[in-house]
């Protein structure tokens, strides 16, 4: 089973908004994300550890400006915390093993796909084309992800 870690090296290659992003629970600006007009089938992981985060099948328009999804691809890889910061209570979601600063979850998403909003910075994710899955060492996804 493959490992996904935090790294020293991984850190080093982040850009600065990535490791804004990332290392200092920053935001990109809204509408900027270079994954949020993306429609390709793939998955999205970490741009740190390279853990698997969302399916593009779970991807859908909410119009708040960041990507979002209906639920994680494998739920143990992201953690939900409490977080007041901006004066505001909401629930921040980070990446299990890279422990990056992902975005938020808001209870507003598609009630029919569960009535989750996972709000997510392009900057934290790396996608992964699903033709290149299987290659990249993400062929256990395969089956969620819809076909090309």
């Amino acid at each position: 089973m493959k490992k996904y870690e935090k790294s020293a090296e991984a850190i080093a290659q982040l850009t600065p908004e990535q490791f804004h992003v990332t290392q200092e629970s920053g935001t990109e600006m809204p509408g900027s994300g270079e994954y949020l007009a993306n429609k390709a089938p793939g998955i999205y992981v970490d741009v740190v550890s390279g853990e698997p985060l969302f399916a593009s099948t779970d991807k859908y328009e909410s119009g708040c400006g960041w990507p979002s999804f209906t639920k994680p691809i494998e739920p143990a890889n992201v953690n939900e915390l409490r977080d007041t910061s901006h004066g505001m209570i909401r629930t921040e979601v980070r990446s299990a093993h890279g422990d990056s600063h992902l975005g938020h979850v808001f209870p507003d998403g598609p009630q029919d796909r569960g009535g989750l909003r996972y709000c997510i910075n392009s900057a934290s994710l790396r996608f992964i084309h699903r033709d290149d899955m299987v290659e990249a060492g993400y062929g256990d996804y395969l089956d969620q992800v819809e076909d090309v």
